[in-house]
């Protein structure tokens, strides 16, 4: 079945076609400092530009070997677009929400017209551009960004959302629908551009901060209007210990659900999620990737394929101090495992 490329056999895994052998790749952030000194392009700066977001990005396929493009490095950029503060950050720290446009009430709150044109959008659009002209048509390109649950949250602040949800459900409800709105528009101006599947992190959807009720009776339904309405194939990645929720999340209708090492059963949540999605992960971003050693990376990550993981990734986001030998061992992992 050699006729896979690396666009096609992801693609496949995560429609739960059979492949030749399990793809590795990060449908989370991809940016590591390591990468950046090698390649001239260091945070906060390939935050903005589009040719050193694209640069940082593709470094981590070519150096790495991981088999797809990832942009951006943050769950920033709509939200921004949208009228949160950003603090860039720095070159080892990702950009985070510091002022919210609606923290009291949703007056005046609107989808902008112009929301394309605004903050780092444009810059993420071009990114995906000029990826896809260097990598050509068969390299999977990822376009990721903050779920609509999150962008509720930070257009309110996480306070107010949490409160409204209790005590003004319909505040609580408006903001939700007024984000994913936002969140499809953006979604598929990625598409638009280039990008083959979009990857949804939603942290603010985790049991640790919304019962599971909650989850099902309003995420669930904002985040299947999402999916339905995105044009390519979607994955939804969820922090924390998700087990209380993973059968709710494969109702809404991502091809993929990304998982952290928190999923510690993987065969348990493929038996409860059946053929409804695949599953992705779910090797530690913060207890394997970044520490090491290369031995035990190896060890767990033939473990996750032995498991039946659909998709071989880091649980979370890379985070920025992993040595880039030990995203490289997540590779080898992947090949010993089927040498």
């Amino acid at each position: 079945m050699s006729e896979f490329t690396l666009k096609t056999r992801l693609l496949a895994a995560l429609k739960g076609e059979e492949v030749d052998k399990v793809p590795v790749c990060s449908v989370t952030q991809t940016g590591i400092v390591e990468l950046m000194d090698v390649v001239g392009a260091p945070w906060p700066e390939s935050h903005t530009d589009a040719e050193l977001m694209a640069k940082l990005a593709l470094a981590n396929h070519e150096i790495s070997g991981l088999e797809a493009v990832r942009v951006p490095y943050c769950l920033t950029v709509l939200v921004e677009g949208l009228g949160c503060e950003i603090n860039m950050g720095t070159k080892n720290r990702q950009p985070s929400v510091t002022g919210h446009p609606y923290p009291k009430s949703l007056d005046g709150a609107a989808i902008p017209e112009d929301l394309l044109q605004r903050g780092r959008i444009p810059a993420v659009l071009e990114a995906i551009k000029i990826i896809r002209e260097k990598v050509g048509p068969d390299v999977p390109i990822i376009g990721g960004m903050e779920g609509p649950i999150t962008v509720a949250s930070d257009l309110a602040s996480v306070k107010s959302f949490m409160k409204w949800s209790i005590k003004k459900p319909e505040l609580f409800e408006q903001v939700l629908d007024l984000s994913t709105e936002a969140s499809v528009i953006y979604a598929n101006a990625m598409v638009e551009a280039g990008a083959d599947i979009i990857s949804v992190a939603d942290p603010v959807a985790s049991p640790d901060l919304m019962s599971p009720d909650s989850f099902k009776q309003y995420l669930q339904p904002r985040l299947q209007n999402f999916s339905s309405q995105v044009d390519a194939v979607t994955i939804l990645h969820v922090c924390g210990n998700v087990n209380p929720i993973i059968d709710y999340m494969a109702d809404c209708g991502f091809e993929g659900l990304s998982v952290e090492e928190k999923v510690e059963d993987v065969k348990k949540a493929k038996e409860i999620i059946g053929d409804r999605a695949r599953l992705v992960g779910n090797i530690s971003s913060p207890f394997t990737l970044l520490p090491g050693p290369v031995d035990k990376i190896i060890t767990e990550g033939k473990q996750a394929i032995a498991d039946g993981i659909d998709v071989l990734a880091p649980g979370c986001g890379i985070a920025p101090m992993t040595p880039l030998e030990n995203v490289k061992a997540l590779v080898a992992a992947r090949d010993e495992y089927y040498a």
